[in-house]
């Protein structure tokens, strides 16, 4: 527990011991009167302080404003445990107001992977030499070792690698390099030693726009207004200026003389309270996050319910949100006289000894046990493929250019996936797809969310563009951009919200590190929580805790459901409170009344509210 809530909960316990004493044990009046003082003051201190600081300020009517002088009117007619009440009523509701937001508020600074602690600068004479990456000017070479990132944007002098730009792209196959080809910060070097010459400095790097992107993205995003707050701007003044003319106005035309009417006038106050709902409606919103939580949807605040319920925009990441994120082998084509197994077999043989995610696809693909000893010494080509030796045969495993390289005629699928051709002894066996699939709950869970009113969805993805048209006509997403960086994603999701503005909130989902300046940027970002990166768990403003994509629409379901809980209990408060505030004006409200109208609706309020966390499906 944070050390304010803390604080908090003692003031709580604190007050409401003395005003149990100040009930249960027979002081005398002064003493009884001392024990609500003290106990008003720890727990409704502060309040009256923002209050009056408020006033200064020119932010006069607001629910600190109103508290105070509701509170002081029931001490001026002598109701000093009902001042205590409504006080520790209020502070209880806040209380689980700020727990269920703050859990969220962790520093962003320790969340992206990506920043590279060091580069390793190449003297003349060869000698490297271990230095901060915002000391190393444009123009340096610089070696990044197979374990290392890369820790600024350049172009590689020599060397060939391949890279895992899954940070940056959010794509887990990993991108070949080699002489001439641009590399780009924040991207981790798997394989092999390169030399590079950087093109920029630090900070004008990838990894420091990225970096700058998830630190200045919740400057735009607004966040929701409590409800309390706005109701309290109209509210207090109706109440406050009724209660004043209640005061002033009767006496120079009834009898009964100015004290009836100004002891009318502070129990009108005491009456117009708003303890119900200060304590219901974020009581609701916290049943609501509780209850979504047990059911593996954890939201960082009751701000992000009223959002997720107004969403009619969802915009997607593919990899790892819609799809698997894992490699699989999704078709066997072997030519005619070549066994599927047997196809398999030797490109499984062929990639024993590769980490690359193809090659683990490969053999986990492949039914029989394979024996390293039929292998024998291999050579890669970077970009292009593998040639080894099976059971003596030299055996090329790759892409088109491999094959071109060996000589061999080959077929050209029209499929979308990764294609290994296979080819032993200078003959072609056929070829094998990898590719990454969708997930078995993804298509139910885009049917669920247009039931549930979404009106466009749309897929930004960093794959290339014939594997993002493939997917996105499988699940019939409406609009597709493929082959983005986070930048990219960046400005297209600012284009979203803006041609979207005014027709419901737009949610992201996603799950990589390069989807943290998206979610940050979103109305409401929504993370996989299971796979997803811890970059993207912490900007997210709703956490999927078993990755499945079918819980955004169930997410919905329950914001709306806890929603209309909260209009229930506001139009239940309002509704009871305005027939007392009548009754009250006129003079036949009983303070017993004033009791119902404040504690009594405040706990049918909340026993309404706790079916936000109990009966949500």
């Amino acid at each position: 527990m944070e050390k304010e809530h803390k604080i908090a909960l003692v003031r709580i316990l604190a007050s409401g011991l003395l005003l149990v004493l100040s009930y249960v044990t027979s002081f005398t009046q002064i003493v009884t009167v001392a024990l609500c003082v003290a106990a008003y003051i720890i727990i409704g201190g502060d309040i009256v302080v923002k209050a009056v600081r408020n006033i200064f300020r020119g932010e006069v009517f607001d629910e600190c404003f109103l508290m105070s002088v509701a509170t002081i009117g029931a001490f001026a007619i002598g109701e000093y445990p009902e001042a205590v009440a409504v006080m520790l009523f209020y502070q209880i509701g806040e209380l689980f107001m700020d727990v269920a937001v703050d859990r969220s508020r962790d520093s962003i600074s320790r969340l992206m992977d990506i920043r590279p602690d060091h580069a390793n600068v190449e003297d003349a004479d060869g000698t490297l030499r271990r230095v901060a990456p915002e000391e190393v000017p444009a123009g340096t070479v610089i070696v990044v070792k197979p374990g290392e990132k890369i820790p600024l944007d350049g172009t590689v002098v020599s060397g060939n690698s391949s890279l895992d730009t899954s940070a940056l792209t959010g794509e887990s196959m990993p991108r070949e390099a080699g002489d001439g080809d641009s590399v780009i910060s924040g991207s981790m070097n798997l394989t092999g030693v390169l030399r590079i010459k950087t093109t920029g400095t630090y900070g004008e790097s990838t990894v420091a726009h990225i970096l700058s992107l998830v630190e200045n993205a919740e400057n735009g995003k607004a966040h929701t207004e409590k409800f309390i707050t706005r109701f309290a701007r109209y509210y207090t003044p109706v109440v406050v200026a009724a209660a004043v003319l209640l005061a002033v106005v009767p006496p120079l035309f009834a009898d009964g003389g100015w004290m009836l009417w100004l002891n009318r006038a502070l129990i009108f106050l005491v009456i117009s309270c708003p303890c119900a709902l200060v304590v219901s409606v974020p009581l609701t919103f916290f049943a609501g996050i509780g209850g979504a939580s047990r059911r593996g949807i954890l939201f960082k605040g009751s701000n992000y319910i009223e959002a997720l319920a107004r969403v009619r925009t969802v915009v997607f990441d593919k990899t790892g949100t819609l799809t698997n994120g894992s490699f699989t082998v999704t078709g066997v084509y072997p030519v005619e006289g070549v066994e599927e197994e047997t196809l398999v077999e030797t490109a499984a043989l062929a990639e024993i000894y590769s980490d690359h995610p193809v090659a683990a696809a490969l053999r986990g693909a492949c039914r029989q046990k394979t024996d390293k000893s039929r292998v024998g010494g291999a050579e890669n080509f970077a970009g292009e493929g593998i040639m080894t030796y099976v059971d003596g045969k030299p055996v090329y495993a790759g892409n088109d250019r491999l094959m071109e390289r060996a000589g061999v005629s080959f077929v050209a699928p029209a499929v979308v996936g990764t294609v290994v051709h296979v080819a032993s002894e200078g003959k072609y066996l056929g070829h094998v797809v990898v590719s990454d699939t969708v997930k078995p709950q993804t298509a139910e869970a885009l049917s669920a969310l247009r039931r549930a009113g979404v009106e466009q969805t749309v897929m930004l993805t960093g794959d290339r563009s014939d594997v993002a048209e493939s997917v996105a006509h499988e699940l019939g997403i409406d609009e597709v951009h493929a082959g983005l960086l986070p930048d990219g994603k960046v400005q297209l999701m600012e284009d979203i919200i803006r041609r979207r503005r005014g027709q419901g909130t737009v949610a992201f989902v996603g799950d990589g590190i390069n989807d943290a300046p998206v979610l940050k940027l979103s109305d409401v970002g929504i993370a996989m929580g299971a796979a997803g990166s811890d970059a993207a768990i912490e900007a997210a403003d709703v956490v999927l805790m078993d990755d499945n994509p079918a819980k955004v629409a169930q997410g919905m379901s329950i914001a709306r459901r806890t929603l209309s809980i909260v209009k229930q209990n506001i139009v239940f408060a309002i509704g009871v409170k305005v027939a007392v505030l009548l009754l009250g004006a006129v003079g036949l409200a009983t303070m017993w009344a004033a009791v119902f109208s404040d504690v009594g609706v405040t706990v049918i309020a909340v026993l309404n509210a706790i079916r936000a966390g109990r009966r949500l499906q």
